[in-house]
Formats: C-alpha cells, sequence, structure tokens
C-alpha cells in the first residue's frame, strides 16, 4: 500500500487526555502512517508539550512538529501543514477524536481501487465522554454526482474523516482562512478544479460531541460567521444565490432557537 502522511493542528485549549486517545487511535491502525505532521497552532501548555516529547521520543522518526509563534485558527494551520507532508497521500484528523482500527486501511484501498479518486471520507460516529456513549451519527453522499449537489448546501464531507491527495489539494490552492468553513471551501474549490470524490458507506471515526459543541453552533456571532463563510464560497463560483440562501435561511433559524431545540436538530434533524 502508498505511504501516508496524518496532518493534524492542536492548539492551547485541547485536552491532552483526549490528545492521548487521538494518538493511541493512530498507532492501532491496522496500516500504519509513516508520517504525522502536526502543525502546533500558537503556543501550547507545558502538559501538551511533554505529551508531544514523549510520543516524539517513544515513535522515533514519526512525528513532524511544526511550531507557530502564534494561533492562526485551523484553516491557516493546515495550510501550512499541507506542503510539509512527504507523502502524496493525506490522512486528516481531529486530536480529539478517534479512529477506527481499519479507517486507513479501508481508505488506501480506495485509492487503489480507483486511482484518479482525490478525496475521500466517511460517516462519523458522535459520542460523548466515551465511545460507548453514543449520540448520533452523521451519514455523508457516497457518490461523486452526490457529493457534488450536497456540497451547494452542507458538507459533503466529515473533515477528520478525509484522505486526499496532496497534489488536488495544493493545485486547488490549498487551505485559506474561512472561519467556521475552512473545509468547505476546499472541497468546493477542490470540486471546481476537478477533483473526483468518495465516500465510504461506513462509520470510520468516533468523532467528540456535546453540549459545548452545541453551545458554539448558536447565537447571532456564529451566524454571522457561517454567513460570511458562505459568501466566500459564494465568491469561487461554486455555488450560485440561490444555493447561498438555501444555506444561510436554516442556519439563521437554528442559530437563534434554544440550545435545547438546537441540540435536538443536531442530532435528529441533521444527522
Amino acid at each position: 500500500m502508498a505511504k501516508l502522511s496524518v496532518l493534524m493542528s492542536i492548539y492551547i485549549k485541547e485536552k491532552p487526555e483526549y490528545v492521548e486517545e487521538c494518538f493511541q487511535s493512530l498507532l492501532r491502525q491496522t496500516v500504519l502512517a509513516d508520517e504525522w505532521v502536526v502543525v502546533e497552532d500558537g503556543p501550547l501548555t507545558n502538559e501538551m508539550y511533554d505529551l508531544l516529547d514523549r510520543y516524539q521520543k517513544d515513535n522515533p522518526g514519526l512525528i513532524k512538529r511544526i511550531p507557530l509563534k502564534e494561533n492562526k485558527g485551523l484553516g491557516m494551520a493546515l495550510r501550512i501543514g499541507v506542503p510539509e507532508c512527504k507523502n502524496e497521500l493525506i490522512a486528516r484528523m481531529d486530536t480529539d477524536d478517534i479512529c477506527r482500527e481499519d479507517r486507513f486501511e479501508r481508505q488506501l484501498l480506495e485509492f487503489e481501487k480507483n486511482p484518479s479518486l482525490d478525496i475521500c471520507g466517511s460517516h462519523i460516529t458522535e459520542f460523548d465522554g466515551t465511545v460507548s456513549n453514543i449520540i448520533s451519527n452523521r451519514i455523508v453522499p457516497l457518490s461523486h454526482d452526490a457529493i457534488v449537489k450536497y456540497q451547494k448546501t452542507r458538507s459533503a464531507f466529515n473533515h477528520m474523516t478525509v484522505m486526499y491527495k496532496k497534489e488536488a489539494v495544493m493545485k486547488a490552492g490549498n487551505y485559506e482562512h474561512c472561519p467556521l468553513m475552512e473545509d468547505d471551501m476546499l472541497w468546493s474549490k477542490m470540486i471546481l478544479f476537478g477533483a473526483v470524490c468518495s465516500n465510504i458507506d461506513d462509520y470510520l471515526v468516533y468523532v467528540r460531541t456535546g453540549e459545548a459543541m452545541i453551545n458554539r453552533r448558536g447565537g447571532l456571532a456564529y451566524f454571522k460567521k457561517y454567513r460570511s463563510g458562505k459568501k466566500q464560497i459564494m465568491n469561487t463560483g461554486f455555488i450560485n444565490r440561490l444555493d447561498y440562501y438555501k444555506a444561510i435561511i436554516p442556519q439563521f433559524i437554528v442559530s437563534l432557537i434554544p440550545t435545547k431545540l438546537r441540540s435536538f436538530i443536531y442530532r435528529k434533524v441533521l444527522r
């Protein structure tokens, strides 16, 4: 199988115990990556530095750390990280989530079966606390055409599940600053530049969620960031004004309703 880089970004507010669970899931893969690129998005806590130092010492040559002097946000941190990956195939991972043991093997097989494939993701299982406490699942479209259609209004990929070709990401202009929508912006640009897309009909990543995540997705300030991100995507030409309003009007309603109702909608309606 092809060699593989894992791309992660880490910042000061992340919990070391969650990062440890993430790293352990990467080490349990049936097909191991030969490189982890960890972008340190601004200064971290001493506890986090100790954890990274320990994993670097215990796994010589595996972890490539990219320290940034100040926090730049996810999009810009990943923009710096992509060119630092030495392999053509890159797996994205969020450092508070957990990979299923066969994730990389399943995705690498998809790239072997279809050499023209540029990006491949999967569904996710969302949990709170421990992976035994399942909250919901997020299902995404599978075929290229279904993905392109779905991406017009909602994200057709779960960001923490994707594996993509470095060349296709760079051809589309790489990640850029687009708060809340760094991933949607990239998928839209990749599609515009001819990327071949696919999702696996399985749940390959356990994603940490909970009330804090639901709370962050509420309020007028969140909606304004969402609207701004959608406008940036519209300016690329990937969506038209009708697509834009189809996306932002429901989001406006969901952002301003009470938290309990928003939680129900995210877990039961939007999944």
